[in-house]
């Protein structure tokens, strides 16, 4: 294969086929193809990685937080301090290493993970057209195109049907290109090579074949590849939200730090002492360690949902989960199993069951000619396939259409020998229906009811004889089919001149013959049932949004559970409106109507827009689920945008801000479930962490008031800081879901961080730590003990105080409650809490009872009674944690009293 001489948009189409040694109808042979990636590589472009590591690291520091505790590390050590200033700034070290890995590790994630869902292409090879990964394509392959694909290649265009592509991302235009097969000039910019199609546009309308001529960096994209970065945001609205609060804490903390300062030395202490009770009491009441657990705790939550097949696009969409009020679900392939098979057929005034159509089987005989020529024109009006590999391909209703026809003893190949394709006008969902032209001189039309039925002037009897149209009882036998939640598809022939090569739109917009009704059941998910009752449980509402007939998917809904429950044995109440009705209401009546609504159905993509908006406009946090293209505007518009993994187009990918790997709905309400997981845990992290920060800051603040010596040092305040931070908050961020978590109405968005439970739990816990360091040093002080013993049983009181605490806050408590049921075995369900209990009591005995720690720390060894003495807060703290859950539960099932659907503000 030689390079080409002039560039692909300046030739004539045969003339790239031949230059690439390709053919443009059968392909490559398959061991072409494999010498050809052998020799230019993978179909993928070299991506220079973002920021580098050396950056992201310093960039840890760049908190308000740290860059305090790194001054008073520098201000500790030009005052001739060095043993201070290094733990100091090693603590604030720790937490930037902590930072750093952790935030590394959720960029890899979230870009791994994005990339492990594979765009899939069609090629032909050898003349058979095949699925493959876009990664496999080779110069000289034949790709076809569809509406809502990524075009995965440079590509000349070898044929184009009504092909549209959306060239923004290298032409910057937003307007949508009409492509052709015609060469140009070959100094003709990008914008106006109609002939090619370029890797990473999209087609936005119509069909084509393309002959591939550049892959990878060879591509148009691939030239400025050094413009583009692997890089992952990680800044969520929650981040923002976290850095807001640590700037105005610290705000508070260094006017307390110089408060005790003034208020010291105003009672006659040193500057010195005055000045390390000041800095003990601003790294006291510093939380460090909560960006790192931010970050922590968002990534876990990523991996967890991907775990439960929702990949994670875009990181602000787990918190957001968690605030999900309303989710919009598509009914096919996400409610439903997506396994049509067609169960009833209704053509020349008769209704037949499927089982009926097995050939030698009286009506298949067939009798009833328009019945015959509905089974054909599925079959013909299809672009499903089957395949020796794969069994049938293509979208699951013409799959069906295929076995359908199959089952009434009609051979595929010769009704194609018979029938040949000339031209097509592919589905699209704003019009609702599919066309094909034939050599036989007909033209097939399948679609919705309405969109079929709109283009007919008669029907076929079962002799095949025109005669009037029957509107009436084509509606009764529709009514009959969707009520037995069957979608229907409707079909029709139109007549086509025998020169006539082209199918246009006026082709098909009257004058056709109605053929008959195919109706296909599509049985919904179990595991969907229990999903759309687990929703409603968690005061989340469902609503079906689907281009199906109204009594179809108003019985599917039904069947689901989605509506209101009528309180006897008739299950749900469906309120349901079609897309007709809903184009004639004003904004207004909308977003007035929107939330009685149960059910949507025969809706245009326009309208999901329409309905997102008027949700949101109602004060709801929507989700979203959409796999065409020109569902994009929704999923943008949407608080949650879900794409599915597998059925949907790579436009509506892009769209999204989680795809699900399975396009079940089952798994939108366990990312909800992790959502809210993600946020529960946060608000953890912040009840166990600030209560030691508080307490810590008190205690010295009192005791510069009350004239007394420092019950903790600096160095102390930072080793207890330290160990909260490695050994028991991040534990915190890795807790399991709770099982009454989706009992629980969902959160209000706006919600503070610091809700009014939440400020008196700090309090509550603050001031029992106080009074647990302060009771200690009296308590050793009054009995002759030294400074360094009385500060040691202060940190060690403190510390075994608060692992009652975790356990308190943490699922670990029900568990311990559940042992003599589920056995030991249950707490490796979930050991990141124990095993933070188990370093914390190694730590703090190294603390406490080694040489080399005592002379660090200004600790002393303590002894069995002075142990016994320091455990007994471990007591008094269970009272103390009983009251905290009182007024900011965490982790019991409250209960909420009748979920409405509606957000309550989860406050005592």
């Amino acid at each position: 294969m030689q390079p080409l001489p002039a560039p692909a948009h300046a030739r004539p189409a045969a003339d790239v086929v031949a230059a690439l040694q390709s053919d443009g109808t059968s392909g490559l042979s398959e061991a072409e193809a494999k010498r050809r990636l052998h020799a230019h590589g993978t179909n993928t472009l070299t991506i220079r990685g973002g920021k580098p590591g050396w950056l992201k690291f310093l960039l840890q520091f760049n908190n308000p937080l740290l860059i305090t505790l790194l001054v008073v590390g520098a201000v500790k050590a030009l005052l001739g301090h060095p043993r201070d200033a290094l733990v100091i700034w090693s603590v604030t070290v720790i937490n930037a290493v902590i930072g750093f890995v952790q935030e590394s590790k959720a960029e890899n994630a979230i870009a791994a993970l994005a990339r492990s869902v594979r765009t899939e292409v069609e090629v032909v090879r050898a003349g058979v057209r095949q699925r493959l990964a876009s990664e496999q394509l080779v110069p000289g392959d034949l790709v076809q195109l569809e509406a809502g694909a990524r075009v995965p290649a440079d590509l000349r265009l070898l044929e184009a049907r009504h092909l549209q592509t959306d060239e923004s991302a290298l032409t910057g235009e937003s307007m949508t290109v009409h492509k052709g097969t015609t060469a140009v000039e070959a100094s003709a910019p990008l914008a106006e090579r109609i002939g090619m199609a370029y890797a990473g546009s999209f087609v936005t309308k119509g069909q084509g074949l393309g002959l591939v001529v550049a892959t990878g960096d060879d591509t148009e994209v691939g030239s400025i590849s050094s413009s583009l970065q692997e890089q992952v945001d990680l800044t969520t609205p929650l981040t923002r939200k976290f850095g807001r609060f640590s700037r105005s804490l610290l705000q508070v903390i260094l006017v307390l730090a110089g408060l005790a300062f003034l208020v010291g030395l105003a009672r006659g202490r040193g500057v010195d002492e005055m000045f390390d009770g000041a800095v003990a009491l601003a790294v006291g009441a510093i939380p460090e360690e909560l960006p790192a657990i931010v970050t922590i705790t968002l990534a876990i939550g990523v991996n967890r949902m991907a775990r439960r097949r929702a990949i994670i696009r875009k990181l602000p969409a787990v918190e957001t989960l968690g605030s999900t009020t309303v989710i919009c679900s598509d009914k096919t392939g996400t409610l439903t199993q997506n396994r049509m098979t067609v169960q009833h057929l209704y053509g020349g005034g008769q209704s037949v069951a499927i089982e009926d159509l097995w050939p030698g089987q009286g009506l298949a005989g067939p009798t009833n000619v328009a019945l015959q020529e509905t089974l054909l024109a599925g079959l013909l009006c299809n672009d499903a396939r089957p395949s020796n590999r794969e069994g049938l391909v293509g979208d699951p209703t013409e799959t069906a259409l295929l076995v359908s026809a199959d089952a009434a003893g009609i051979d595929r190949l010769d009704a194609l020998d018979r029938h040949p394709r000339r031209d097509a006008i592919p589905f699209a969902s704003e019009h609702q229906f599919m066309a094909t032209l034939h050599g036989s001189e007909r033209i097939l039309v399948k679609g919705s009811v309405e969109a079929v039925l709109d283009r007919c002037s008669r029907q076929l009897d079962s002799l095949g004889q025109p005669e009037a149209l029957d509107r009436a009882a084509i509606e009764s036998a529709v009514g009959a089919m969707a009520a037995s939640g069957e979608r229907v598809l409707a079909f029709a022939i139109g007549r086509a001149e025998a020169s006539q090569h082209q199918l246009q739109h006026h082709h098909v917009a009257e004058d056709l013959d109605f053929l008959g009704l195919q109706g296909m059941l599509d049985p919904p998910r179990p595991e969907a049932i229990r999903a759309v009752a687990a929703c409603q449980a968690a005061g989340i509402t469902v609503k079906m949004i689907t281009g199906d007939h109204l009594e179809t998917a108003r019985a599917i809904a039904r069947e689901m559970g989605i509506g209101r429950p009528t309180g006897g044995d008739d299950g749900v109440e469906v309120a349901a409106i079609d897309g007709r009705q809903l184009a004639v209401l004003t904004p207004d009546a909308i977003a007035e109507l929107v939330d009685r609504v149960d059910v949507f159905a025969r809706v245009a993509p326009a309208q999901k827009l329409q309905l997102v908006q008027a949700l949101q406009a109602n004060g709801e946090v929507v989700a979203m689920t959409g796999d065409g293209v020109n569902d994009a505007p929704a999923l943008k518009q949407a608080d949650i945008g879900i794409a599915m993994g597998q059925g949907g187009t790579e436009v509506a990918r892009q769209a999204a801000d989680m795809l699900l790997t399975d396009d079940n709905f089952a798994t939108i309400e366990a990312a909800v479930e992790e959502g809210r997981t993600v946020y529960l845990n946060l608000r953890k992290t912040l009840a166990f962490v600030l209560p030691v920060n508080g307490g810590a800051s008190m205690t010295i603040l009192l005791g510069a008031v009350l004239g007394t010596a420092l019950p903790v040092t600096a160095l102390q305040v930072l080793w207890l800081n330290m160990i909260c931070s490695l050994t028991m908050s991040i534990a915190l961020a890795f807790e399991p879901v709770a099982p009454w978590l989706m009992q629980q109405p969902p959160r209000p968005p706006q919600q503070p961080l610091l809700t009014s439970g939440l400020i008196r739990r700090l309090l509550v816990v603050s001031l029992f730590n106080w009074m647990v360091i302060f009771g200690l040093f009296l308590w050793s002080t009054q009995r002759g003990g030294d400074l360094a013993l009385a500060r040691t049983m202060a940190v060690q009181g403190l510390v075994l105080a608060h692992l009652v605490y975790l356990v308190s806050i943490s699922r670990l408590r029900a568990t311990l409650l559940a042992l003599p049921r589920l056995g030991w075995g249950a707490l490796a369900t979930a050991p990141a809490v124990p095993l933070g209990i188990v370093g914390t009591v190694v730590v703090q005995w190294i603390f406490s009872q080694t040489a080399t720690m005592n002379r660090f720390f200004g600790t002393a060894p303590l002894n069995l009674e002075q142990l016994g003495m320091c455990a007994l807060p471990m007591l008094l703290m269970l009272p103390v944690a009983w009251l905290g859950e009182r007024f900011d539960p965490t982790d019991q099932h409250v209960e909420p009293g009748p979920v409405t659907g509606k957000r309550v503000r989860l406050e005592a």
